[in-house]
């Protein structure tokens, strides 16, 4: 009934490129390289979501060689894989995320961020936790050379009969 995976995921900090993450644009002086709009904080939680379904990884989903996906918003690649989630009949319970920089400070942003991604999740608040931390400068991280994010995230099968009920309440817990 329960599932749960996990997401890693890090880009190199780079000059000419705005800084995304977790949907929301950072001002920062330079921004992550990839193929997409290089958002970590997304492409850890779209592994995380596909793992607890066993549906692969976001590069068999949106693969850095197809043009289509070039510079597409990660919140679009994270629209989808809520698809792939809900399809296989399954929905999300709560996702737990980190970002790993030592700057910018995310703390600014945080609400923002939590905004932005329950909505595309289509979660309540309580549902979605978000963590920073920097490395006390030890690591690429630390230098400053890149940005890392880590996710977990808990499904459950969908029951449309129980669709009001979370599944998590002490008189389910039984036998």
């Amino acid at each position: 009934m329960f599932r749960i995976g996990f997401g890693y995921d890090v880009h190199q900090l780079v000059e000419g490129r705005k800084l995304v993450l977790g949907g929301v644009t950072i001002p920062y002086p330079r921004g992550l390289a990839g193929h997409s709009d290089a958002d970590v904080l997304v492409h850890a939680i779209c592994d995380a979501l596909l793992g607890a379904c066993a549906a692969g990884d976001i590069g068999q989903h949106f693969p850095d060689t197809d043009g289509h996906w070039k510079d597409i918003a990660s919140t679009l690649l994270l629209q989808r894989v809520v698809r792939i989630v809900q399809g296989k009949g399954y929905r999300i319970v709560n996702i737990d995320s980190l970002i790993i920089a030592q700057a910018p400070r995310i703390g600014p942003y945080r609400d923002a961020i939590r905004h932005t991604l329950c909505e595309v999740l289509s979660i309540s608040p309580d549902c979605f936790n978000l963590k920073a931390t920097t490395t006390e400068k030890l690591g690429f991280e630390g230098r400053e050379e890149g940005i890392a994010a880590q996710a977990i995230a808990l499904i459950r099968r969908y029951d449309p009969g129980t669709a009001e009920r979370s599944g998590l309440e002490p008189e389910s817990w039984s036998g």
